[in-house]
């Protein structure tokens, strides 16, 4: 799956079959389906680039302190760009162009 062809599958009511458990919480954070990512994101907090996620989520629903401790988690600065620019960085880490 690429990049655009993932973009594309927001319009639909599911999230495509095959892809990992990140890309399935990033697909839902990307129609604002806040907790479905949460939930999926606090399932795999092993994995930095979930930590990542997670630390995006909390930034997104305003918590900037729990966000914080999921920066740090994931070993990464506090993401100064847009909710929007820091969504597309990370479904990048996992997708083609």
């Amino acid at each position: 799956m690429t990049y655009a062809e993932f973009l594309a599958s927001q319009t639909h009511s599911t999230a495509p079959t095959g892809l990992s458990p990140l890309l399935i919480a990033l697909w839902h954070a990307g129609r604002d389906e806040w907790h479905q990512a949460h939930d999926i994101a606090q399932d795999n907090e092993h994995d930095p680039l979930q930590n990542w996620l997670h630390a995006f989520l909390h930034r997104q629903e305003g918590d900037q302190g729990n966000a914080a401790y999921w920066y740090r988690r994931a070993n990464r600065p506090v993401f100064s760009g847009t909710l929007r620019r820091e969504w597309e960085e990370i479904v990048r880490t996992q997708l083609p162009d």
